[in-house]
């Protein structure tokens, strides 16, 4: 029996251990690289594009000779990790971490890893899954693509006593902060996700990202029934069985299954404003689920060096709250 490519020995091409025994130097270059991997590894202005620069070695940094820019730059100005403190290597062990987390890596975790304050794990993980969410941007899925919503938070606690326990199906005894990840996926292909108030809303959002020509595959829930006008849409009825030679949504639901273990076993609690961006992580995760890690690492270090500043993370604990 052949062995599972998880398991093999090309699925493991990048260890913490390689990472940690670069030096300062090195993990520099390394990064520095990728940054400017348009011009071959040379700096050149993220302002301008002017390549025409003062070299100052001292402070690690560059600046522009353009007289009508004089930008001083660093190697992640301009990027997602723009006014870091952390150093290079540790932002590299960092993606490390995070890419060889099977179901994700949890904020205190990688906190207790790298030996700083969970604030800063936390948004520094928050800030790879931006960048890792914005390759989504715009798709399209096509082909044969499998539709389906999930429910996520909102858990109402019932009462200890029988007696004063609340029929939690009721709207008026739920606590209106459940919400519906939606899913676009091909078979054997690529994944969307969109995260909506309802599965009926976010299935009239999703609409438009899937290309014309394709075929859909969805359960009898109602709201998809509107596919029908516009693709060649097939169904499956769940309750008399979960997959037939006709239809099936087993590809979403191997999605579902993916982002309900990161869940449970990993962060606990998803606070349902973050919900859509641990959705994309585990859509980026399931996409890239056969590459090997070394892989995985670089494409996500691509990633966010060539992301611009986060506006939503940058200065997050030091904004004053309303």
């Amino acid at each position: 029996m052949a062995q599972h490519f998880l398991l093999s020995t090309t699925a493991r091409t990048l260890s913490l251990a390689q990472v940690l025994r670069l030096s300062d130097q090195e993990a520099y270059a390394q990064f520095k690289a990728i940054r400017f991997a348009e011009n071959d590894g040379e700096a050149f202005c993220p302002k301008c594009g002017g390549m025409d620069l003062y070299d100052l070695p001292r402070r690690k940094m560059w600046r522009c000779k353009a007289k009508e820019c004089g930008w001083q730059f660093s190697v992640t100005s301009g990027t997602i990790f723009a006014a870091r403190k952390l150093s290079v290597r540790d932002i590299l062990a960092a993606i490390a971490i995070f890419a060889n987390g099977a179901k994700g890596i949890s904020a205190l975790q990688l906190s207790r890893d790298l030996d700083v304050q969970y604030k800063t794990a936390f948004v520094m993980a928050h800030k790879l899954r931006e960048a890792m969410a914005a390759g989504d941007k715009g798709k399209q899925v096509s082909g044969e693509v499998e539709v389906d919503g999930m429910y996520a938070g909102g858990y109402v606690k019932p009462a200890n006593i029988k007696a004063l326990r609340k029929d939690r199906r009721l709207l008026a005894n739920q606590s209106g902060k459940r919400q519906s990840v939606i899913v676009a996926r091909e078979r054997n292909g690529q994944t969307i996700t969109m995260v909506a108030k309802s599965e009926a809303e976010g299935a009239v959002a999703i609409h438009d990202r899937i290309a014309h020509g394709s075929t859909v595959y969805a359960d009898e829930a109602t709201h998809w029934d509107a596919f029908h006008a516009c693709f060649k849409a097939k169904r499956i009825n769940h309750s008399e069985a979960y997959s037939t030679n006709e239809a099936c949504t087993n590809m979403a639901e191997s999605f579902f299954s993916r982002l309900r273990r990161a869940e449970v076993g990993t962060h606990h609690h998803i606070a349902g404003p973050y919900l859509a961006s641990y959705a994309a992580e585990m859509d980026w995760r399931e996409d890239n689920r056969r590459i090997s890690n070394g892989e995985q690492f670089t494409a996500i270090v691509c990633s966010a060096a060539r992301h611009p500043v986060s506006r939503k993370w940058k200065g997050y604990w030091q904004r004053r709250r309303a």
